[in-house]
């Protein structure tokens, strides 16, 4: 058996469908299903043998009621994703405290652990983008999100579980999944929104001269992308550490604007917007991942290039279809 934690979000509900595609279906969903999303229609077309709600299965965890079963691995992406939240106590049991709860249950029993980390811990990428666990204790993140994900990883490393297990960091991941993330759906998902239904796209505009409006830089990652390089170090037996999961490349939102309208078909028409000042101050200007460590392990794939890859992602949203669906592959 597999156990995917968050799995109805849009990245673990996304390597459900992965998994089904290498023809794994034994696998129990985790998550928090709730009552005011639509998260569970990213499992209606998945193939899993088990769901369960996170308090139970964290309960259960801490009875020891998963002693003795056969489990093969646990991708743990379950965990509150948005930047903006400010319950600090919150973050830490949902994000940090979950997370030490199922490592030491999964190095104590000898379970492969792969967990979501966050190029939110990065912070405003002075210190660089480099997955060096080395230089962790160096970066400063910009928001209690980035700090929850960050403090796992340095609890990890003093107790040196990096060794054995792996942390994901995640860039600007976007893709079919996502539409009940709220305000913290990606630009993409916004952009067919928006482009569909006025014909233009709002960006925030730049509030430092080195950057023109639009020209604000992201590593923008889609998430079929996120899934092969994820489970390409689930499945390697060297991959115990920090890893960036990004497209390495740094590309702007008007090119991310431009790539939105021609796979609609629309002309571009841009609006710049002015930021809320709540976010100026913890604004990322330009991100990076640097892959080099996940090549070193001998996988030469490449992301998908913007364009083909909001290509594919307008697909979905033209035809309503989740990743599991028939549709444009």
């Amino acid at each position: 058996m597999f156990i995917v934690t968050g799995g109805s979000g849009l990245i673990g509900s996304s390597l459900v469908w992965g998994l089904n595609r290498a023809g794994i279906d034994d696998i129990l969903v985790v998550d928090h299903l709730g009552n005011t999303t639509d998260k569970w229609k990213n499992l209606a077309p998945l193939r899993f043998s088990d769901y369960m709600e996170r308090e139970t299965f964290r309960e259960m965890l801490r009875a020891g009621k998963f002693a003795g079963c056969r489990i093969e691995g646990v991708l743990h992406m379950g965990a509150c994703s948005a930047t903006t939240e400010r319950d600090a106590s919150y973050l830490i049991d949902n994000n940090f405290k979950y997370t030490c709860e199922l490592a030491e249950f999964c190095i104590g029993a000898g379970i492969r652990f792969l967990y979501a980390s966050s190029c939110a811990t990065y912070g405003d990428g002075s210190r660089g983008y480099v997955d060096d666990e080395s230089k962790i204790e160096e970066l400063r993140p910009m928001n209690m999100y980035g700090y929850s994900k960050q403090l796992f990883d340095l609890w990890a490393k003093r107790r040196g579980y990096l060794k054995s297990i792996t942390g994901c960091k995640f860039s600007n991941v976007y893709g079919p999944n996502e539409r009940h993330k709220g305000n913290m759906r990606s630009v993409v998902c916004r952009a067919f929104e928006q482009i569909t239904a006025t014909g233009k796209l709002q960006l925030f505009k730049s509030y430092r001269p080195e950057y023109a409006d639009g020209e604000q830089k992201r590593d923008f990652l889609y998430v079929k992308d996120a899934v092969r390089m994820v489970l390409n170090l689930f499945n390697s037996s060297s991959a115990a550490g920090l890893f960036n999961i990004g497209s390495g490349r740094a590309e702007t939102w008007n090119a991310l604007a431009r790539a939105s309208f021609a796979a609609l078909g629309r002309p571009v028409t841009i609006e710049y917007i002015e930021m809320p000042e709540s976010l100026r101050d913890r604004y990322q200007y330009y991100t990076r991942a640097e892959m080099g460590k996940y090549h070193a392990l001998g996988f030469s794939d490449e992301a998908t290039s913007l364009e083909e890859a909001i290509a594919d992602y307008m697909g979905y949203m033209q035809t309503g279809h989740y990743l599991g669906d028939e549709c444009v592959e």
